[in-house]
């Protein structure tokens, strides 16, 4: 039986970037997390900040320039056997977050009890706040998640699989309950529609945004249970106080057996 400690969040693109990145590698230098997937880490300055604040963990995947793809950075305490980005199609209504190439990771990592897939993911944004089926971006996220379902099942079935990320669909909508169900995912957090989003005066009562999945093989179980984290502010380099995103993030321990 292996243990393994993942953590997922968004890490935020924008208002006071380099502090309060600074202050989160301390935080992941000193945790017990085996493997973190980030998003909206949109520089490679920002990855370069990050593994010199992260020595502790030695392997990380990230790729693209002037922007990285999909804004998306993993670090690993394992090596990664194999790594690669794949793009979501394109479509919808032109904005600017398209020059952010939204798409999936997907990493082999090489943990003490055996290979472990991991992806990590950030879909488009729902800037209607609208998640009827019929809704424009609803559009654009189920044409996504079927992607994504796709890249999930493609994968080598003998390896247990963990989706984590921000996919800016509630977890409660029909349609990411079909996405799970179509992927052959178990969603960990599933009934839980606390917000994973921070609320505020324009969005007061935002939904579970973030998610966290797994998928079991015929050999190997993959179990997990998972909490929010990263609620409070933080102190930033220089004395100032902040939250480290407006998003929270999740930790999920899981457990290979």
């Amino acid at each position: 039986m292996t243990r393994v400690r993942l953590l997922t969040v968004n890490a935020l693109i924008r208002g006071h970037v380099r502090p309060r990145l600074r202050a989160l590698g301390a935080i992941l230098e000193e945790s017990a997390y085996d493997i973190v997937c980030l998003q909206e880490v949109l520089h490679p300055g920002s990855v370069r900040l990050l593994r010199r604040l992260t020595p502790a963990f030695g392997h990380g995947y990230a790729s693209g320039f002037p922007l990285l793809h999909g804004g998306l950075l993993l670090l690993s305490r394992w090596p990664l056997v194999r790594r690669r980005f794949v793009r979501y199609p394109m479509g919808g209504p032109p904005r600017p977050e398209l020059l952010m190439r939204k798409g999936a990771q997907v990493a082999v990592v090489d943990t003490p009890g055996g290979t472990l897939a991991v992806v990590n993911t950030h879909l488009s944004a729902n800037r209607d706040g609208d998640w009827a089926p019929d809704n424009r971006y609803t559009r654009i996220a189920r044409r996504e998640m079927d992607a994504l379902a796709g890249l999930v099942a493609a994968l080598d079935p003998d390896l247990p699989v963990v989706v984590a990320g921000d996919f800016n669909v509630p977890r409660d909508s029909p349609v990411f309950t079909a996405f799970a169900a179509a992927a052959g995912l178990r969603d960990v957090l599933a009934g839980d529609t606390a917000p994973t989003y921070r609320p505020t005066a324009r969005f007061p009562a935002p939904p579970a945004l973030d998610q966290v999945l797994v998928r079991s093989t015929p050999d190997r179980s993959l179990d997990a249970r998972a909490r929010l984290v990263f609620q409070d502010a933080v102190a930033l380099p220089g004395g100032r106080t902040a939250y480290l995103s407006d998003h929270y993030g999740i930790e999920a321990d899981l457990t290979i057996a």
